[in-house]
């Protein structure tokens, strides 16, 4: 999964490698979304289904993927 965070970057996550970093590689699923909305998911103040509703998180790629986000999400909070 690749998030795009626009001008402030990209983080790349390999879980099947355990790697994580800001290379710009292809991946199955990216989510594009400001920096400052991905702090609040992280943080637990934005709920990853309303962020897609409302337009301020968008998915390319595998769906399924992405739908891992909010699993994951739940971990950093």
């Amino acid at each position: 999964m690749k998030f795009d965070f626009g001008s402030v970057g990209k983080l790349f996550i390999d879980g099947a490698n355990n790697v994580a970093n800001n290379e710009d590689k292809p991946a199955d699923a990216t989510v594009k979304v400001d920096f400052e909305d991905f702090k609040a998911l992280a943080q637990g103040q934005l709920d990853p289904m309303q962020a897609f509703m409302s337009g301020k998180l968008k998915v390319d790629g595998d769906m399924s993927v992405a739908m891992k986000l909010q699993s994951l999400l739940s971990k950093l909070s």
